[in-house]
């Protein structure tokens, strides 16, 4: 990484910012001023004060200009235009000829107060009309009265105005209405409209589409109506965007209608709607709920000549699967593309997607085959959500074919969803497939990401694919990757879950090499792999060595050694180390509980245990299903089958199902003790519950 440039070259830098100005030809006059004064005296020295006055007056009307430049920052201004004679001050001290649409849209950003924006504005308006009406600049000042507003025209600011010898031009009236109408201030709007001959301006169309848009946007439908009416009596005519603003307005608040009717009435006058029109008139209809109306629009829009767009269909579809039952929405909007003689890739992407989120994964792969079948190909990003949704329902084996239907058409899969496909496979017992889709993730150069390629490791050591982790991990460098702390952790958890403590090592090892230092996980992961080793004078040594490293253990370390004592049966060893956990200010965790109750059980120990499940309600631990299956367990082991069933009882009382397990346990010992009638009734309950599997 480039460090920061050394205090002393900042002074250099900064004369080679001031040498590159925008007025470049400081620099060239001031050598050739040097080169004049350093040539030898002239016989004319009339000529030559001359022509040093020329240059001097040069000089200093470039410094001049320079200086403004500099001095043109949003404090400087920001004072200027503070003040009442800020026009002239402006007309005196800077021009206009340094600024383009870019740094006029940034200085009026940079005005805190939108009234300085204003009359900044107004100042150029004055001098560059072109500049002004830059369709950039009026967009930047509109939110800026908008964000920071709302700009009200008070008596004060109209002097000023005026006494600068300048006016509210119709440019300026439009953005400012516009402004108020996003901020609510319809009944403002609508009187400074009333008063515009004041302001020595005559009414127009597009002062009229401003003060309908503003009324509209301000939720005044009525008053947006009304001048709509009027216009005609000051010589107005309405046109496409005074036709659109209020049928906005009206599909807006369900007045559809009255919207279909302007659009009837806008062909009368011979204003052709266009595709935002239609488009507003589907969404109206699908607010209403009329889907059928929505439809026949997309007819009109085909009898008129209008090609919808994208937002028509996304408007249609999603309005469409709002009002109906997504099977209904479905059923609707396949068989009216069918039927449509357009086909629009679009329209059958925003299906897909609808499709996806509501699950229906069948639906899904149906509408896949009918569409392609029309010339449809799926796009990357809607093969991922089709895929996430064939996967969401376990729908694997479909998923997997239309997984490499797309790749032999020249699909390109993303990693995500190459993961997604090889993870769920993995959590069905799908190895094979998993590892197939593993490999091809790989050789079609997915990984791009120092992510990525942990995902991807992870995955391999989840799929018992140690080796295939590892050579991954050896790749990473080559492909201009470094493997972080995450990517050695993964390593040292896959190893020592596998119980392979040379290779742990052997990752520890290389985690040191790469300058990392190890942490709770590292040390937890190390430790299990030593547990499920059975060393665990290693694995308690290593728990010391936390100390040296000044990493604090956590719940989980504290749970993998109460495990591993519990398992060799040193219950007071574990017991040991419980207390200590709870001494260092760690809090216990149903695993913790779970480990010793389960220990006491076994040992049939079950006053411990007992108590041990009551520090646990009181610690705030809910218990699980297996706390209470280890009670069963131990009750049924010692034959006293009236408490166990009453353990099932007060374990389904606390909200936690019993599953199989817990039922079996009893059944078991029912048929054992000869209550084979009874065992047969507990089955029947079960088979009623649907209880899971353990």
């Amino acid at each position: 990484m480039r460090s920061f440039p050394p205090q002393n070259l900042l002074p250099s830098i900064t004369k080679k910012l001031k040498d590159d100005s925008i007025f470049s030809s400081n620099a060239n006059l001031s050598i050739h001023l040097c080169k004049f004064y350093t040539s030898k005296p002239s016989l004319h020295s009339s000529s030559s004060q001359s022509c040093r006055s020329t240059v001097s007056h040069k000089l200093l009307s470039y410094q001049n200009r320079f200086e403004n430049q500099q001095t043109l920052n949003p404090a400087n201004l920001s004072a200027v235009l503070s003040k009442k004679n800020w026009f002239f001050l402006l007309r005196a001290e800077y021009s206009s000829s340094f600024l383009n649409s870019r740094s006029l849209v940034s200085i009026l950003h940079g005005q805190h107060d939108p009234i300085h924006s204003l009359k900044f504005y107004i100042w150029v308006f004055s001098i560059s009309h072109e500049l002004a009406k830059d369709h950039s600049v009026q967009r930047a000042l509109s939110d800026i009265f908008w964000r920071k507003g709302p700009v009200v025209l008070s008596v004060e600011l109209m002097k000023e105005i005026k006494d600068s010898g300048l006016r509210i031009s119709e440019d300026i009236l439009c953005i400012l209405i516009v402004s108020w109408g996003r901020l609510g201030l319809a009944k403002y709007a609508n009187e400074v409209f009333g008063q515009i001959p004041h302001l020595s301006i005559r009414p127009s169309t597009r002062i009229y589409n401003s003060v309908i848009y503003a009324l509209v946007k301000a939720n005044a439908l009525d008053l947006a109506y009304l001048k709509f009416q009027q216009m005609a009596s000051d010589n107005c005519s309405a046109d496409q965007f005074t036709y659109n603003a209020l049928i906005h307005g009206l599909c807006r608040s369900g007045i559809v209608e009255e919207a279909l009717r302007l659009v009837k009435k806008m062909q009368n006058f011979e204003t052709k709607a266009n595709v935002f029109t239609y488009t507003m008139l589907v969404d109206g209809f699908c607010n209403a709920k009329k889907v059928d109306e929505a439809l026949k629009v997309l007819d009109m829009m085909k009898n008129r000549n209008v090609v919808p767009n994208d937002a028509t269909f996304r408007s249609l579809i999603h309005g469409v699967f709002r009002c109906l039952k997504p099977t209904s929405a479905y059923e609707k909007l396949s068989g009216f593309l069918e039927n449509h003689s357009v086909f629009h890739v679009n329209a059958c992407s925003t299906i897909l997607y609808c499709l996806s989120k509501n699950n229906m994964a069948t639906e899904a792969i149906d509408f896949v085959e009918r569409m392609e079948k029309k010339g449809y190909v799926l796009d990357t990003a809607t093969f991922s959500l089709v895929m996430a949704c064939l996967v969401k329902g376990l729908r694997l084996t479909e998923a997997c074919n239309l997984f490499d239907d797309f790749v032999r058409k020249g699909g390109k899969p993303g990693f995500n969803t190459y993961l997604l496909l090889a993870e769920h496979l993995l959590k069905e017992g799908k190895v094979g497939q998993s590892r197939r889709y593993m490999k091809r993730m790989v050789s079609d150069n997915t990984l791009c990401s120092i992510e990525s390629y942990n995902m991807l490791i992870d995955l391999f050591i989840k799929a018992e694919m140690r080796e295939e982790a590892q050579k991954i991990f050896s790749e990473m460098p080559h492909m201009g990757f470094s493997p972080n702390l995450i990517t050695f952790n993964t390593l040292i958890s896959g190893h020592s879950r596998a119980g392979d403590i040379n290779m742990t090592k052997k990752a520890l090892k290389m985690l040191l090499k790469h300058g990392f230092k190890p942490d709770v996980f590292t040390f937890s992961s190390i430790i299990d792999g030593l547990c499920r080793a059975h060393q665990l004078d290693d694995a308690f040594d290593c728990f010391g060595e936390m100390v040296e490293w000044d990493v604090t253990p956590n719940a989980v370390t504290y749970n993998i050694l109460i495990r591993s004592l519990c398992a060799v049966g040193d219950s007071r060893r574990s017991m040991k180390l419980f207390l200590k956990m709870k001494a260092e200010g760690i809090t216990p965790d149903v695993f913790s509980f779970n480990a010793l109750i389960t220990s006491f059980c076994k040992m049939n120990r079950i006053d411990k245990a007992q108590n041990l499940f009551h520090s646990m309600v009181r610690f705030g631990v809910a218990p699980d299903t297996y706390t209470y299956n280890a009670f069963i367990q131990s009750l049924c082991n010692a034959k006293r089958i009236d408490d166990a069933k009453e353990a099932v009882v007060v374990m389904e009382a606390n909200g936690c199902n019993a599953n199989e397990y817990s039922y079996k346990c009893i059944m078991d010992t029912l048929y054992q003790t000869g209550c084979v009638e009874e065992a047969h009734e507990l089955f029947h309950h079960f088979l009623k519950q649907g209880c899971s599997s353990y």
